[in-house]
């Protein structure tokens, strides 16, 4: 079973609370909006616990350092894929301009034979919740919902 574990960074705005989604890097989600956005997380394996990967992965995926401050448990989902997701919301503010965001290679064009360097996710930014939710995996929708219920 692969888990994947992430950090979803909160904060309280003159409209409400909003939320720092990342947009999946790579040439498949590059001109994609709807469904192509998400929480800053990855996988991680035994040894490892998931507030550890949720932690490791916000610096690796974002370039920064995981915000300090108590972490709101979101508990887990299942995305199609299988996946299951464990995160937690922190409150905390930071500029998407910031970000120095982790890289991944892969065979693009496929089928090509050759590799090129993506960024794991190609920007940040913050949303409003109702907007949050026609960006975010729909599987992590979830996490929008039981984070309005605690904040809120």
């Amino acid at each position: 079973m692969k888990r994947s574990a992430g950090l979803l960074l909160f904060r309280r705005a003159s409209e409400g609370v909003e939320v720092l989604l990342g947009h999946m890097g790579g040439p498949f989600w590059a001109r994609k909006d709807a469904g192509a956005w998400g929480v800053p997380k990855g996988e991680y394996e035994q040894g490892e616990t998931a507030w550890e990967a949720a932690r490791r992965e916000f610096q690796e995926e974002l370039g920064l350092p995981p915000p300090e401050g108590v972490a709101l448990p979101l508990g887990e989902t299942v995305q199609s894929g299988g996946k299951h997701v464990t995160v937690w919301a922190v409150e905390a503010d930071l500029d998407p301009a910031e970000m120095v965001p982790g890289t991944f290679t892969m065979e693009w064009p496929r089928g090509s034979g050759r590799t090129a360097e993506f960024p794991e996710l190609d920007r940040v930014a913050w949303f409003g919740l109702d907007s949050a939710r026609t960006r975010i995996v729909k599987a992590q929708a979830v996490f929008l919902d039981r984070l309005a219920a605690q904040v809120s």
